[in-house]
């Protein structure tokens, strides 16, 4: 269904990490740690500014990938993982993509399931990579069929 879109990715967008969104984020998960709420611990911590929680990304602008259009609706959340190079700081400028990785149907009870697996990067203005994430989306037959017609 996806397959030749594997590898296609998007153009990246620029975001800025901003303590007033870090604060509500940090807020709507339930963690209140004073690294990411309190301007204070930020400026005596040892990155001199407050912290982003480690699934703040989930709220940045990725782009479009020309030409890939899901459904709004009828997904299933199957995996996220994250992983850093470095901690995502409040007031940076995060340059921000996503990429096609791969596409495979598996036979499930509901019928044939597709698994989609994106790719997103969080990137330095320079190109240094501060964080990657992998997403595996699973479209159902239903979600797949009304997809098709």
């Amino acid at each position: 269904m996806f397959e030749e879109m594997i590898g296609k990715q998007s153009i990246p967008v620029k975001n800025t990490v901003e303590l007033g969104s870090v604060r509500a984020f940090s807020k709507a998960i339930g963690d209140p740690s004073p690294i990411y709420t309190d301007e204070e611990v930020g400026k005596r911590s040892r990155y001199g500014t407050n912290l982003a929680p480690p699934t703040y990304p989930r709220v940045f602008d990725y782009g479009v990938i020309d030409e890939f259009n899901l459904p709004n609706v009828g997904l299933i959340h199957g995996k996220q993982t994250f992983q850093y190079n470095r901690p995502l700081l409040v007031g940076e400028t995060v340059m921000c993509s996503t990429a096609l990785e791969d596409y495979y149907e598996r036979n499930g009870k509901s019928g044939l399931l597709g698994f989609l697996i994106l790719k997103r990067e969080g990137k330095e203005p320079n190109g240094q990579t501060i964080f990657t994430e992998e997403q595996v989306v699973i479209i159902t037959e239903a979600v797949r069929k009304g997809m098709t017609s």
